[in-house]
């Protein structure tokens, strides 16, 4: 049997990282991501699509993102969906009962589809001290269960509670990057990651899992992300200005046309301001492009130092302090040479 394992698609995330009109078009992009997983899983021949949590953004959610995710459930009814919540998703969430979905609640609940059985629990305050009490899984079937949360030391998914309960596969949601590793002698777990990233600390290609339940189970990553956001650091010590920043940025970047990009330039620069010339430069390259400019201006400190006045002062007074590590002397004389000539200073 082929399954999808999905987790943390968060439809009507606010995305308030990114500009307005940036933010539309990537709330667009995740209900796009979501219908276009559903359509792959219609034209490949997968039954069952299990959804581990934060399937919605708030415990609140819009009136439109339930009735774009309820819209399409109803429109595959050859599909049965598994939709456990997670740590952003509410009982408002599940609002239509409908004869393909299949929900869980805070004690252990089972599905039996074929020869798999489909076994999950929400965590919740109540069932915090017993959640792996109740769990009993019959060894001859193939055992998937579904949990939300981080797995491993600290986490809410104690890994060790877990092996030897004859687990096959553990469908996991929380984290946003795709993620599997082995659980016990029989079994795997899994996070699948997000269908779409959200801002620039979601970085890389995102998707889905395709399970094959002929034991021992085996996942693999499908991508379906429309964009994606990716950033790459340039040190711009030996350059000499936007256009050679600019090609080093061609030459190094692994973003494709329609990906969101930031640039975060490092180092020491002879150069300042550059930051919307190189913006301009590359912005027709990628769908939306931002530049951090994270620098300090090259200065021939010797020279300042014998300057009389207020900043030859300062130079000369961090200079001489001994109690000064050399990265942090590096950082003081760029902040204090920045503030006196008027910058800002973040």
């Amino acid at each position: 049997m082929k399954i999808i394992h999905c987790a943390d698609i968060h439809l009507g995330s606010p995305l308030s990282s990114l500009p307005a009109e940036v933010a539309e078009e990537r709330k667009g992009a995740v209900r796009a991501s979501f219908a276009g997983m559903v359509d792959y899983a219609e034209k490949t021949g997968v039954g069952v699509i299990l959804i581990a949590g934060d399937l919605f953004d708030s415990d609140r959610p819009l009136k439109k993102d339930k009735q774009f995710f309820y819209s399409v459930v109803r429109a595959h009814p050859a599909i049965a969906f598994f939709y456990l919540r997670g740590n952003h998703d509410g009982a408002q969430s599940y609002s239509e009962e409908l004869p393909n979905l299949y929900t869980f609640s805070d004690e252990w609940k089972s599905y039996e589809v074929g020869d798999v059985l489909i076994t999950g629990i929400e965590r919740t305050p109540k069932n915090a001290r017993s959640l792996y009490a109740g769990l009993r899984l019959p060894r001859e079937k193939c055992n998937l269960v579904l949990l939300h949360g981080q797995a491993g030391e600290g986490g809410e998914v104690d890994l060790k509670e877990l092996r030897g309960r004859g687990i096959d596969y553990l469908a996991l949601g929380h984290l946003h990057t795709c993620r599997a590793e082995r659980l016990d002698e029989r079994g795997i777990y899994a996070y699948s990651g997000c269908l779409e990233g959200r801002g620039f600390d979601e970085t890389g290609e995102k998707g889905f899992l395709l399970l094959d339940t002929a034991r021992p189970v085996k996942a693999q990553f499908i991508p379906c992300s429309r964009r994606r956001f990716e950033e790459i650091s340039i040190d711009v010590s030996d350059m000499d200005g936007a256009y050679e920043v600019y090609r080093a940025v061609v030459a190094r970047s692994a973003a494709r046309r329609d990906d969101l990009l930031r640039i975060t330039l490092t180092g020491e620069a002879s150069f300042g301001g550059q930051g919307e010339e190189l913006t301009r430069l590359i912005g027709r390259d990628y769908f939306f492009v931002t530049v951090r400019d994270r620098t300090a201006r090259k200065t021939d400190l010797g020279r300042l130092a014998e300057e009389v006045s207020l900043r030859g002062e300062f130079v000369r007074r961090v200079l001489a302090d001994k109690d000064l590590k050399e990265e942090e002397r590096r950082e003081i004389l760029a902040l204090g040479l920045g503030a006196l000539a008027g910058e800002d200073i973040e």
